[in-house]
């Protein structure tokens, strides 16, 4: 039989949030911390090459490989949803883009009644987690675990692009996550010396030497156990094997958009009656649980390439893939040094907006489909998407077993807002793309084509090819509303020791990519559970 298992806390998930939350709380001798992870370890060579996450994108190794359910805003589409199965979790698959997203997204999450979390209030907990190798001010941090570099070289369709916008009125930034969010620019990235920094290694690895830390891997978490109505420990299942973990102090779900309101509702946690339906006793009637989720989705316009600079056309070439290969191995540059778009642009689809609504950018390689494969021609692809979708989804369960996926249901393009906005930006890319600096790269339009030119063309476009940026959030949504899952401490409603820490809480989906500010919130939260004051902003 196996060992009996105790710790303070229990964190589930060892993914962008979790491994965040284990090492912080680890650095406390006199707190034993286990943190259960229901993949493997990150030893897979292709999470650590960047360029690699073409390779990881489908992998069942390292990918929960989910598909949602079929989408009425999709043409009816299951559309493949990529999630982090590995230490790491999908901070080892990602795209290595880090974007924190405007201040006035933390600021409205303040407005809605979340104390704590303004753009002022979360400042410092970015600049904690940052080792920014370039930029030395107000907004940035030097001595956190977690790189954020430069895109490494340049390149002449991203040059190309950044011409264009410049031309077209829009101004240059080179620090999205600085002052504004506005303008174009190249990406900062989570890597260092041409490799990948996901949590697991900026944060994980190092903790991982400490004797109160127990990482468990393999480790499929089944339900949060409780007496009465407090949380004591973690049911789950390690190669067949049913085994407890308890918790003296909290247990943490730090699952995911996904994983932390399933794990939730099979604990009992979640909206009556359909807990009842699935046969699953109900601990605590919370409405809210799976539900408000939020996702970016995506339209895209793939050219094909008048000159063989892309990425497709080295992944075609034998003798330009061994030449890659060794350049990276005795230089950590070129090609597989590339994340997937190093270029964007933050702009609106209409003057009287406070804020940008869409984001662009520019991904050198091109596909029908990622895990199809690359186009055998040179191609790349200008991508679109909605930073602020008013479309609510919603996470259910299929089954009262934790091994099978829950139902996904995004609810894409639901609003006129979101329909015509995603429109928009795709006539906005076009126009950028009719430049003479890009017009020079370009022989033909392959999707959406030119005979597409009206509004309803575009968006039956955007229904049948787009697709998400893997961006889900709010799905344990933060508040103090009746259909809110947790308070501005995460603590969920209505029970005893438990938290969510993770992109699940978000009460708003942020405008850009959601990895950083899910590191973020699981620095902050690291002190709410040591109960340690809150840092305060730089002067």
């Amino acid at each position: 039989m196996a060992e009996a298992l105790e710790a303070d806390f229990v964190v589930v998930g060892a993914g962008s949030a979790g491994c965040v939350l284990a090492a912080r709380l680890s650095e406390d001798p006199a707190v034993k911390v286990v943190l259960l992870e229901a993949g493997g370890e990150d030893r897979n060579l292709w999470i650590h090459v960047p360029l690699g996450f073409g390779k990881t994108f489908a992998d069942p190794r390292v990918n929960w490989c989910y598909e949602t359910e079929p989408d009425p805003g999709a043409a009816g589409r299951r559309i493949f949803w990529p999630r982090g199965k590995v230490l790491g979790g999908s901070s080892s698959i990602n795209g290595m883009v880090y974007i924190r997203g405007q201040h006035e997204d933390f600021d409205l999450w303040r407005q809605m009644g979340n104390a704590g979390w303004s753009a002022a209030d979360v400042l410092p907990y970015f600049r904690r987690a940052e080792h920014q190798t370039r930029i030395r001010d107000e907004y940035h941090g030097q001595d956190g675990p977690l790189a954020v570099s430069d895109v490494a070289e340049g390149h002449p369709l991203c040059e190309g692009f950044i011409a264009a916008c410049v031309e077209a009125g829009h101004p240059r930034n080179d620090d999205f996550n600085g002052a504004r969010q506005d303008g174009v620019g190249y990406h900062q990235t989570t890597t260092r010396r041409g490799r990948r920094c996901s949590t697991a290694v900026g944060y994980l690895r190092p903790a991982m030497k400490r004797p109160n830390l127990q990482v468990i891997t393999r480790a499929h978490t089944e339900r949060v156990l409780f007496e009465g109505r407090r949380a004591v420990g973690v049911a789950f299942r390690q190669d067949g094997v049913a085994r407890q973990v308890r918790a003296r102090r909290e247990v943490v779900l730090s699952g995911g958009a996904i994983g932390s309101p399933q794990i939730l509702m099979l604990s009992g946690i979640g909206p009556a009656a359909h807990l009842a339906e699935m046969g699953v006793p109900v601990v605590h009637d919370l409405p809210g649980v799976g539900s408000d989720l939020q996702d970016h989705y995506s339209a895209a316009i793939k050219l094909k390439c008048a000159l063989p600079i892309t990425v497709n056309d080295v992944m075609q070439s034998s003798v330009r893939k061994v030449r890659t290969g060794l350049e990276y191995l005795l230089f950590r540059k070129g090609a597989l040094t590339v994340i997937t778009a190093e270029v964007a642009l933050f702009a609106r689809t209409r003057p009287e907006l406070a804020t940008p609504d869409v984001k662009f950018s520019i991904a050198t390689f091109s596909a029908d489909r990622p895990q199809d494969g690359l186009h055998p021609w040179s191609g790349f692809t200008l991508l679109v998407y909605q930073l602020r979708p008013e479309s609510r989804g919603e996470i259910r369960l299929k089954s009262p077993r934790a091994e099978d996926a829950p139902a996904m249901r995004p609810n894409y393009l639901a609003t006129e807002t979101d329909r015509r906005t995603i429109v928009a930006g795709l006539q906005m890319g076009r126009s950028l793309l009719a430049s003479p600096h890009m017009q020079r790269f370009i022989t033909a339009e392959y999707l959406p084509g030119p005979e597409v030119r009206d509004e309803a063309g575009l968006l039956e476009h955007a229904r049948r090819t787009g697709g998400t940026v893997f961006h889900p959030t709010s799905t344990c949504r933060m508040g103090s509303d009746p259909r809110a899952v947790v308070d501005a401490e995460l603590r969920v409603h209505g029970v005893e020791g438990l938290r969510v820490v993770d992109a699940s809480v978000m009460p708003t989906v942020i405008s850009g990519n959601t990895n950083a500010a899910t590191i973020m919130i699981a620095e902050k939260a690291s002190d709410l559970l040591r109960a340690r004051a809150p840092l305060a902003a730089a002067a």
